[in-house]
């Protein structure tokens, strides 16, 4: 009787991953979780295709780092790749820059220019923030993806292009369907295929792979600079903390204490009191204490408002933009409230 030789089927399946991985470029993306490594299998396969990606996450968590990498490892990686914040142009301007104009179209365009989606033919284009672009504009990018073809704003010549599209965003599109503020027919031209990344909170096993990456880029970068050991206070502080600001907060802090540490080690003490849980800045007052009479009710707001403020600052690296997305309130509202309290870093850092 002649049996037929077995094999380990498993097996064989995690060399391949193994093999295709090794394959894969991830430069500038540091980690070791699970969560991490699947989003990374997930980019390495859809590379290889010219579907479009939509790539979700809060904020600071790496979404133009995959979107890189999946233009890096595709077919198209000679041509360019093109990144626009939709949230981060006033609507008005937003479709000239992603379309571009003609001269006379309005007011101030001297001269004729080319949009991004020009600029990105035969490579990627990745609209970042697209949760923040208004509908009437959802209509148009809706063609020009279907069809790869637009006209400038103010032009009648009809201009084709061959890219790739590539979005990214912190909101909840689903939701902002719901309520009418993003078309489903873009959602789903966009969202082919969905990559997930996951809040740093939730893969903390990525923290000091991370912070050996940062410091790294400060060696290359700075010279003379050394790398730092984390004492195991310091370390079980990070790894307790929420990290809300994600991996860009993370790096803010590396840098920091880079900075403001002279001492190769850094300890519990050199942490922002906001990880530690030493600042009373950082702890809004509690009921009780409003109720045993140690502060009256309109202290009692003021510090927790001091609080929050200082909590999403610290957090952020009092990159204020960021701070007043944590915060949900308008960046200008944010400076106001900073000014009226009096609020100050806890160090000489720079302020954004």
């Amino acid at each position: 009787m002649i049996v037929a030789p077995t094999s380990d089927s498993k097996l064989e399946s995690e060399i391949r991953e193994v093999r295709n991985m090794s394959e894969f470029d991830r430069f500038g993306i540091a980690g070791v979780s699970n969560g991490l490594l699947k989003v990374l299998e997930t980019t390495r396969k859809v590379s290889k295709s010219n579907s479009s990606v939509l790539i979700t996450g809060e904020s600071g968590t790496g979404k133009e780092l995959i979107a890189s990498a999946i233009h890096r490892n595709s077919s198209r990686c000679k041509g360019p790749l093109v990144v626009i914040n939709c949230g981060a142009i006033p609507g008005e301007l937003l479709e000239s820059e992603l379309f571009g104009h003609e001269k006379g179209a309005f007011t101030g365009a001297l001269r004729s220019r080319i949009g991004r989606f020009e600029i990105a033919d035969q490579g990627t284009i990745f609209l970042d923030e697209i949760g923040d672009m208004s509908p009437d504009l959802q209509v148009k990018l809706l063609r020009a993806i279907q069809e790869r073809r637009f006209e400038r704003v103010g032009g009648t010549n009809t201009i084709e292009v061959d890219i790739r599209v590539i979005s990214a965003t912190n909101k909840d599109l689903q939701a902002a369907m719901t309520q009418g503020l993003f078309r489903e027919d873009l959602y789903y031209r966009l969202n082919v295929i969905p990559i997930h990344i996951l809040p740093l909170r939730e893969r903390k096993e990525d923290i000091f792979p991370l912070v050996d990456h940062f410091q790294n880029i400060l060696v290359q970068r700075v010279p003379g600079y050394k790398a730092k050991i984390f004492s195991e206070g310091a370390r079980q502080a990070m790894l307790r903390h929420d990290w809300p600001g994600n991996i860009r907060e993370l790096e803010n802090l590396v840098e920091r204490i880079s900075v403001l540490v002279e001492n190769d080690t850094i300890e519990l003490h050199d942490l922002p009191d906001y990880m530690t849980e030493t600042s009373f800045q950082s702890t809004p007052p509690s009921v009780a204490a409003v109720f045993n009479n140690e502060v009256g009710f309109n202290e009692a707001v003021d510090l927790y408002q001091r609080s929050l403020i200082l909590y999403a600052l610290n957090q952020t690296g009092w990159v204020k933009a960021k701070a007043a997305e944590i915060l949900k309130i308008n960046r200008t509202t944010l400076v106001e409230k900073i000014k009226k309290m009096n609020i100050l870093p806890e160090s000489d850092g720079p302020i954004f």
